[in-house]
């Protein structure tokens, strides 16, 4: 089906906090949410990268939830069938059986759902935080594929996807005008060494970049993280002391009650962050954001870089000029 560019729309930014190993609760939380950002005239809701289950693979309770995937799925299609809104759930983390193998592999899955509750389009996670690896499969090679969605042209990308340009540019070499990424993304993300230097290290990476992906791809990005309760002995905003609980990349688990980092917020060339409840804070909350795709528009006049990659013998010889190939 193909829709018509929306010139501006209403996206509501949901910062959950997601209770570990709560489905339920979490999914009735979000609803609550969703209702009321429908009632806001959002068009558009977004929810964290895992925000049915918050992240704990080693749990004995996480594979059993895995495995229930699709019941959860279906509730979100009755909710925005019920809303008349679209919903991007988050993430859902998938059980399925290897054909070849009969193994069980889990893959972290987001969705994009229109009004009437039929699933648009789905996306694999990529890149997977080292952490993840031991537990997720990875999409590896297939292409970044472009919804065709109520708002316009959409891409999906996932948490640590936003660390990799690369990702960005097909999907907007394939006409995508928004980004959305689901992410789970915690202030301990960082080393030690890194925490030691700066505490707010990884939001300093999460403002900068998700502006810098906006505007050096002339594309809406819509940022939506989760949130959480401040920890004792530093909160939230002013991240966490070196010596706390520090995870970092060479842990095997983000902790459940780990320092979130929060940040939700759209970005959009020329304007930088929007978000006013969500953009500075990682406290659970919602924002609801006016996006105006005529500055998506406007950057491209000026900067040119989709007609820039799309030039024949242009310089990068980067993957999205070969979409047909298998890579």
């Amino acid at each position: 089906m193909k829709f018509r560019m929306s010139p501006s729309y209403k996206v509501a930014l949901i910062q959950l906090h997601p209770k570990p190993l709560s489905p339920t609760f979490n999914l009735t939380k979000a609803a609550n949410f969703i209702r009321t950002a429908a009632h806001r005239g959002a068009t558009l809701t977004v929810l964290p990268e895992y925000a049915l289950t918050n992240w704990l693979p080693d749990s004995p309770a996480f594979l059993p939830i895995c495995h229930e995937w699709r019941t959860y799925l279906d509730k979100y299609r009755s909710l925005a069938r019920e809303c008349k809104i679209c919903i991007v759930p988050g993430t859902i983390v998938e059980a399925h059986t290897d054909p070849e193998t009969g193994e069980t592999k889990l893959v972290n899955a987001a969705y994009f759902i229109d009004h009437n509750g039929e699933v648009l389009g789905r996306y694999e996670k990529k890149n997977l935080w080292h952490p993840e690896r031991p537990h997720l499969t990875s999409s590896t090679t297939s292409p970044h594929e472009v919804i065709e969605t109520p708002i316009g042209p959409v891409g999906l990308l996932i948490c640590w996807d936003l660390s990799f340009p690369e990702a960005f540019r097909e999907l907007i070499a394939a006409g995508a005008k928004t980004i959305i990424i689901p992410t789970f993304w915690t202030l301990t993300d960082s080393s030690p060494y890194g925490l030691s230097v700066n505490p707010r290290a990884e939001a300093v990476l999460l403002e900068a970049t998700v502006t810098a992906r906006a505007y050096e791809n002339t594309c809406a990005v819509i940022f939506v993280n989760a949130g959480g309760p401040a920890i004792s002995g530093g909160t939230q905003a002013g991240g966490p002391k070196p010596q706390e609980g520090v995870t970092g990349p060479a842990s095997d688990t983000k902790p459940a009650s780990g320092h979130y980092a929060g940040l939700s917020r759209v970005a959009l060339p020329f304007v930088g962050a929007l978000g006013d409840e969500t953009k500075d804070s990682a406290a659970e909350g919602m924002s609801i954001v006016d996006v105006d795709m005529r500055h998506v528009d406007e950057a491209e006049a000026n900067y040119k870089i989709r007609e820039d990659i799309g030039r024949e013998g242009w310089h990068y010889h980067c993957r999205h000029q070969r979409r047909g190939e298998k890579l």
